[in-house]
């Protein structure tokens, strides 16, 4: 088993698309006051012109043991290096006016802690209520008692979801897949 969850394991099951995003495109995101870690944030009223909402399932706490069969769990495994790669790319998004922000049904104090310990620029919002997956729909997978989102991103302008990345995997490579989509398409928005 690899121990080190800043990288991917070999052989990890990739997920497959159930169909649970495809009402997602053309949404208007609705305005949801949320705790991140960098505040309280309406998503609705972002001054930017585009946003990129990634959703993933949970970050690895070294402080806490994964849930059982984790990693058979296809597109679980990946947040930490998922997280990582998007931080090392901020500048990559700034370029097309793009904020980015992490959504996570982990509870605000373990994904403060676990930025801190990333040392990562993008806020990260715990969703524990699941408000967006009330108003959106949004896929989710249930674990150990636990309700955790699907990995999922989705890029909005206007306050309209514009495009949809689902299933995301590899998730640590999933960024260059963001940055492609803006090259080919931030001037046709």
């Amino acid at each position: 088993m690899n121990d080190d969850f800043t990288k991917l394991p070999d052989n990890l099951p990739q997920p497959d698309d159930d169909g649970k995003s495809d009402h997602l495109l053309g949404i208007i995101i609705p305005s949801i006051i949320i705790t991140s870690t960098k505040g309280e944030m309406d998503l609705s009223k972002i001054n930017t012109q585009y946003m990129v909402l990634y959703f993933f399932p949970m970050m690895f706490n070294p402080e806490k043991t994964l849930p059982s069969g984790w990693d058979d769990i296809p597109g679980a495994r990946g947040c930490t290096p998922q997280n990582i790669t998007i931080n090392d790319h901020l500048d990559d998004l700034q370029k097309y006016d793009a904020k980015i922000c992490g959504i996570s049904t982990q509870p605000i104090d373990e994904l403060t802690e676990l930025s801190s310990l990333r040392k990562l620029s993008q806020p990260l919002i715990s969703d524990s209520s699941l408000k967006f997956q009330e108003k959106l729909q949004m896929p989710t997978f249930h674990v150990e008692n636990k309700t955790m989102y699907k990995r999922l991103t989705l890029i909005v302008k206007d306050s309209r979801i514009v495009k949809v990345f689902y299933p995301v995997f590899p998730p640590n490579k999933h960024i260059f897949e963001i940055l492609e989509w803006f090259e080919n398409n931030s001037k046709n928005q």
